[in-house]
């Protein structure tokens, strides 16, 4: 697929068939992710991978702060990417000081990045994806046993898509440039 063309039929899915990914296709996704770029090459980004029904029904139910529609999304889906990021490596000098004054938030832009490239391959496979930003971030960290000095950036949902949606409007491109 050429790369305008994914990145204007993406869309974010939440309806999924009863099939999960395969894990060389997950792979071949996340070997394309890796080439996101990061803060000074940090590549601080990490895919946990969640498959195991109970783990994913407790997320749903437990872990998106009472959000209905993540419960759902979560509940119907074969598979959950939980984005995480290793901490206090993105927008930090050597000697522990912040570079810029954007400080640590460099960390979730990276994190940003990453996740949209990943969405963006996985739409090149034939796998949906929607990103979620709903959840109580220690109690998903909990839940899949988040390694030491790592922290939840966001969550994927991810499966074949049931069904196609259409594109929601957007501005035209007059409403969100301005040239100096």
């Amino acid at each position: 697929m050429e790369a305008l063309e994914c990145i204007k039929t993406r869309r974010s899915i939440r309806k999924f068939e009863d099939k999960a990914v395969d894990h060389d296709t997950v792979n071949a996704i996340i070997d394309a992710a890796r080439m996101a770029p990061s803060w000074k090459n940090t590549q601080i980004v990490r895919y946990n991978v969640v498959e195991n029904r109970d783990v994913l029904d407790h997320i749903a139910n437990d872990c998106v702060l009472g959000f209905e529609y993540n419960q759902k999304t979560i509940s119907r889906a074969p598979q959950l990417v939980v984005v995480s990021m290793i901490e206090k490596r993105c927008g930090y000098e050597r000697d522990g000081s912040f570079t810029t004054s954007k400080e640590d938030r460099w960390e979730m832009f990276d994190a940003g990045i990453a996740s949209q490239t990943f969405c963006l391959a996985a739409h090149d496979k034939g796998v949906g994806t929607v990103i979620l930003g709903i959840f109580d971030e220690s109690k998903v960290a909990e839940a899949i046993s988040l390694p030491e000095g790592e922290k939840v950036a966001a969550l994927i949902v991810m499966g074949y898509p049931a069904q196609e949606c259409e594109a929601p409007k957007r501005k035209e491109v007059a409403d969100l440039v301005r040239y100096l």
